[in-house]
């Protein structure tokens, strides 16, 4: 009787001990990934900067910056290259399929084409549209689309031919966008606080969606793979909306001054980075339903930025400005002159042990 006893008594103390140990391993692996700035270089130039792209397996950055782009290598973090004349660069599109990138040079109204591997001037393609902005490369479509903020459409390019296909009204000013590789780019139409959903292929606008909530909506993100968005949003938060439906599934708070947004499939994380010196990691649950893992200082003007997947690194950009003169009506959200030898790269890296667990438990 007594061994009987303590037989289901040791059965009763192992399933407790099991309990609290998945409860550990549980919380841990919903702790904060611990993000940190790792490393911090100097650029060179004193010219505005706008997006970056990561070149995934190539271990470069490209940095757009005033009338070029910086390319860096990430493993060394030093200046590897640069193409040049990009008057007014705002975006960077690469296709390593077809061994090219696209350049919006918005000053220029043209989309520059240039070799991915000696970074050598190939073409200009004149856009459609004034102030080409985002650009984006389509795989499934072999097209790049440059979305051009004072035209208010797109411009569709053959990256095949590097022929211009034709334009897409849109009727608003566009902003950053994303596609999920199976016939459909996304685009945040910030002016009318929505997203806009094109079909690559027959070049239309097949639905817009209100983000009700999100205001000014830039910087955008894709979980392709469980269909999900993520709009940055200028009233400090960041949505969760449905890829197919259109049904935002919830909001949390992030830093002001939002332009950029990125996911990483392996981690389950999606980021925001904020001009006002914060980077917002957000995880979305089974519901979609996001919250927020953890809230990063990072530093003032600090708003757009690049992933690597294969690390989990995030790479931001910033400089240091003289103080803002005063506001006019013309000019009611002045800055202050970018200060001489600031322009600098932020290397954000996770703590080893979460950034193991979390991949191995991205989607909870």
């Amino acid at each position: 009787m007594h061994c009987a006893v303590s037989k289901a008594l040791s059965i009763e103390w192992l399933a407790i001990l099991a309990a609290l140990g998945f409860a550990l391993g549980s919380a841990r692996s919903e702790a904060s990934p611990g993000y940190h700035i790792t490393h911090e270089v100097s650029l060179p130039g004193d010219e505005g900067w706008d997006y970056l792209a990561f070149e995934q397996g190539a271990h470069r950055l490209f940095i757009s910056h005033g009338t070029r782009v910086l390319v860096v290598d990430s493993d060394t973090l030093k200046v590897v290259g640069e193409v040049a004349d990009t008057p007014g660069v705002h975006g960077i599109a690469l296709a390593p399929d077809l061994g090219r990138g696209y350049i919006s040079a918005g000053r220029a109204n043209i989309i520059v084409v240039f070799d991915l591997k000696t970074l050598a001037r190939l073409q200009e393609i004149k856009a459609t549209g004034e102030n080409p902005d985002a650009i984006l490369y389509d795989v499934a479509s072999h097209r790049v689309f440059s979305f051009n903020g004072h035209g208010r459409n797109v411009t569709a390019v053959d990256a095949t031919t590097n022929t211009v296909l034709g334009s897409i009204a849109l009727d608003a000013k566009p902003e950053f966008a994303v596609s999920d590789g199976k016939g459909h780019v996304y685009v945040n139409l910030e002016d009318r606080h929505s997203v806009a959903v094109i079909n690559p292929q027959l070049l239309a606008v097949t639905s817009v969606w209100p983000l009700a909530g999100c205001e000014e909506p830039s910087g955008l993100a894709i979980d392709a793979a469980r269909g999900r968005l993520f709009p940055a949003c200028a009233n400090k938060v960041m949505a969760v909306v449905d890829s197919s439906s259109g049904k935002l599934l919830g909001t949390a708070p992030i830093g002001g001054g939002v332009d950029a947004a990125a996911f990483d499939p392996g981690t389950g994380l999606a980021f925001a980075s904020c001009g006002e010196g914060v980077l917002t990691a957000v995880r979305a649950g089974k519901s979609g339903r996001p919250e927020v893992m953890q809230t990063v200082q990072t530093q003032p003007g600090a708003r757009t930025m690049a992933l690597d997947l294969a690390t989990h690194r995030v790479f931001l950009v910033t400089a240091n400005f003289a103080p803002a003169p005063a506001a006019t009506p013309e000019h009611p959200h002045p800055r202050g002159a970018m200060l001489t030898g600031t322009f600098r790269l932020l290397v954000l890296e996770p703590q080893r042990e979460a950034t193991t667990m979390t991949s191995q438990g991205a989607h909870p």
